[in-house]
């Protein structure tokens, strides 16, 4: 059965019918209970406040009520939360303040909820130029926030550094950088390698534009330091560099997919071992990858290709070049589910993504079944497309 019709524009200029599904498909009722033979990490985005008396240049104003929402609706799913990412707009519009706060409400409802949390610590308190600072400053900046982030209770996950990237002259810098961290740790925290196709920024990390090399620099901080990492968060958008680091890695330390390309096949895993997830796709696909892993927990692993693969479809549009942008999608598709009541993104990142490009993840999540209420989402996608001149 269908819906209404609404009229979508492409990116030559046309128009043309779309006709939306009339329901939601049937599922599985929510679980709290997380999947068991995978773990999945949502990196979740945030609500801004879009009353906010602020600039894209000034500080981010959240609406905390329906961003705390959203991770209680992720943990309602068995999903756990990875907080304070690149996802929540990690220095694209929210500032360190706003990311230290972010930190302790979350912690704050994981513990009140029971809900798993990990959270990023970085340096994004040292601003550009870089100029004058080293590789100790730059220590400094990450022993903050990991201070913060374990005295809130929360399991750290070591966001890739951009002002590392611009200081760092050898693999002998993130030696230092990464070793000093991980002698003071409380509890095994994650690594994050966020490749350029994410952040030009961080092109050449770990000391060597080479892949090989840098794979070398980062393996080799993992075995010097044995029972203080849980595991690597590999976002490269690279399924077969992914997979040689995961099977190089020891065997007591994770691989944590980033790749929001090839998950798929990353999570579900081969002979050799599988990844588990940390995902910004899974922001929007939370419900319907619980469900596909726990197919995969009963065995079932054509079930779970069956419900996860027909989503690499949107995923490979939301994360197109340039894929720094993934979030205006992620977002997007949050408003039209009915997560939040406004489409408004710290720093005006609501205007990074053109209007056709929005209109297709309108469609394509719809054509999955993501919208709770088709009706709403027709409704609003109709309202914005109103906005920009086109009628119904």
């Amino acid at each position: 059965m269908s819906g209404a019709a609404i009229r979508l524009p492409d990116a030559s200029g046309a128009l043309r019918t779309y006709v939306p599904r009339a329901a939601a498909p049937d599922r599985p009722p929510a679980s709290r209970t997380p999947p068991v033979c995978r773990t999945l990490f949502a990196a979740a985005h945030v609500v801004a406040d879009p009353f906010g008396d602020t600039t894209p240049a000034g500080p981010a104003v959240l609406d905390w009520e329906a961003t705390l929402a959203f991770r209680r609706h992720l943990w309602a799913h068995g999903l756990g939360v990875a907080e304070a990412m690149d996802t929540a707009q990690r220095g694209m519009g929210l500032d360190w303040p706003a990311a230290a706060e972010l930190v302790r409400r979350t912690a704050a409802e994981a513990r009140a909820t029971g809900g798993r949390l990990v959270c990023g610590a970085g340096t994004d308190q040292l601003a550009p130029p870089y100029d004058g600072l080293t590789p100790a400053d730059v220590a400094a900046a990450y022993e903050e926030q990991l201070e913060l982030v374990e005295a809130c209770g929360a399991r750290a996950v070591l966001l890739a550094s951009r002002a590392l990237a611009a200081v760092a002259r050898t693999q002998d810098d993130y030696r230092y950088v990464y070793g000093r961290l991980l002698r003071q740790t409380s509890a095994p925290v994650i690594l994050h390698w966020l490749g350029p196709v994410f952040d030009p920024a961080l092109a050449g990390y770990w000391g060597d534009r080479g892949l090989d090399a840098a794979t070398g620099t980062l393996l080799g901080i993992v075995e010097e330091h044995p029972g203080k990492v849980d595991g690597v968060k590999v976002s490269l958008l690279d399924a077969g560099r992914e997979r040689d680091l995961r099977h190089r890695l020891p065997p007591a330390v994770r691989c944590y997919t980033g790749d929001d390309l090839h998950y798929p096949e990353l999570i579900e895993g081969d002979a050799h071992g599988h990844s588990d997830a940390l995902l910004g796709v899974l922001d929007p696909l939370g419900p319907l990858a619980a469900h596909a892993v726990r197919l995969l927990d009963s065995g079932d692993r054509p079930g779970f290709r069956a419900a996860l693969e027909p989503t690499v479809r949107l995923a490979r549009h939301l994360f197109e070049p340039p894929t720094r942008y993934y979030k205006t999608g992620i977002v997007l598709l949050a408003w039209l589910a009915g997560h939040q009541r406004h489409f408004t993104m710290p720093g005006g990142l609501h205007a990074a993504r053109s209007l056709p490009h929005l209109a297709r993840a309108y469609e394509l999540a719809d054509g999955l079944g993501l919208f709770p209420d088709p009706e709403r989402a027709r409704a609003r996608m109709a309202a914005l497309l109103a906005v920009h001149g086109v009628g119904q």
